[in-house]
């Protein structure tokens, strides 16, 4: 069984029938076609970083000496305790991981009939203090601007992983989309059962479907001005020479790069792809090896497009799939801050 399988089953373990009812078949198939969705509520990357906030904190627990007289579980949610823990966590954490792990131990508890009381004053008011004693500005990953962008491809090959590493990072790039929503394209509409969105090969573009966390969404990708960076081209390419026609979008190779596999690719080769084509195309060479690794990943795609886009913010909130024009501000790197200037629409 894989680790993932474990967490999906460990997190949905609560959800049973009641005790006073005697099982049956079909019941049972129920319970499990019921605990499959509760899986599904949150992603598996959010699924993972749960578990992960759950064990340390079982961890924790351990060490204090603050099990219940069972052995079994972590005592149930005291805030007086979560205060402490998080109080512990500040010493080595940013503030962003504890606000994380917090999030991480309130869904655990919930999916076990408890509930955590954030706003009680052993958790908001340390919190708060924390926040105030150790925020920092949030660290940002530098966007891949349009010469990075061309850069980076031209280091690829053409043979079959050289054709769907240069469609991933065009189609990432024109799309401004998510590591995982990059891999979670199928080929068609319901070709799997974990697929994240599909995509429409049209005349003047690609529509791509989106399974989001914020919901389904469309994405417009349209065709570049050349065949070298045309995402739309890349997209063709890969999906005719590796015959996809069915199921997942970017599947994995073979060792030679010269057959395409079933299987469908983690988002962290994603990852890997940028910090790799970064590396070889020379970006920020000025910089240490490890320094240049450190200022990329996934979200420089999305950052890339917010900067680089000259159109008006709204298309490119639309494209992020951003609520907001503030959070696409984030993304926008390079975005004229000084453009209204109140200081002199104020008169000095």
């Amino acid at each position: 069984m894989s680790k993932s399988t474990e967490n999906k089953r460990s997190d949905s373990a609560e959800i049973s029938l009641p005790s006073h009812i005697a099982g049956s078949g079909s019941l049972d198939r129920l319970v499990d076609t019921a605990r499959d969705y509760a899986a599904a509520a949150t992603s598996e990357n959010t699924n993972k970083a749960y578990a992960s906030d759950w064990k340390h904190f079982e961890t924790w627990c351990n060490r204090k000496g603050l099990y219940d007289h069972s052995g079994s579980d972590p005592l149930s949610p005291s805030p007086e305790i979560i205060g402490l823990y998080i109080t512990d966590l500040a010493q080595t954490l940013s503030v962003s991981t504890i606000t994380r792990r917090l999030s991480g131990l309130s869904w655990y508890y919930t999916q076990r009939g408890h509930s955590l009381d954030r706003n009680n004053r052993h958790i908001a008011t340390i919190l708060a203090g924390i926040k105030r004693k150790h925020a920092r500005p949030p660290v940002q990953k530098d966007p891949i601007l349009p010469d990075d962008i061309r850069a980076m491809v031209a280091t690829l090959p053409f043979d079959l992983r050289g054709l769907r590493d240069r469609a991933i990072l065009l189609l990432g790039y024109a799309g401004g989309l998510r590591r995982s929503e990059i891999v979670g394209l199928d080929a068609g509409k319901d070709d799997t059962i974990d697929s994240r969105g599909w995509i429409d090969v049209q005349k003047g573009g690609i529509l791509l479907t989106l399974n989001t966390k914020t919901g389904w969404r469309e994405v417009e990708i349209g065709r570049g001005s050349s065949d070298q960076t045309c995402p739309v081209h890349a997209l063709e390419q890969w999906t005719h020479f590796a015959k996809i026609d069915f199921g997942p979008l970017f599947v994995r190779t073979s060792r030679d790069g010269k057959r395409a596999l079933e299987s469908r690719l983690s988002d962290k080769h994603v990852a890997r792809l940028i910090k790799q084509t970064v590396l070889k195309s020379g970006i920020r060479s000025d910089l240490p090896e490890q320094d240049r690794l450190a200022l990329f990943s996934g979200h420089s795609l999305r950052a890339g497009l917010a900067s680089s886009a000259e159109v008006n913010e709204r298309y490119v909130q639309k494209q992020l799939g951003h609520t907001s024009a503030e959070m696409t501000r984030r993304y926008q790197r390079r975005r004229d801050r000084f453009r209204v200037n109140l200081t002199m629409a104020a008169g000095l």
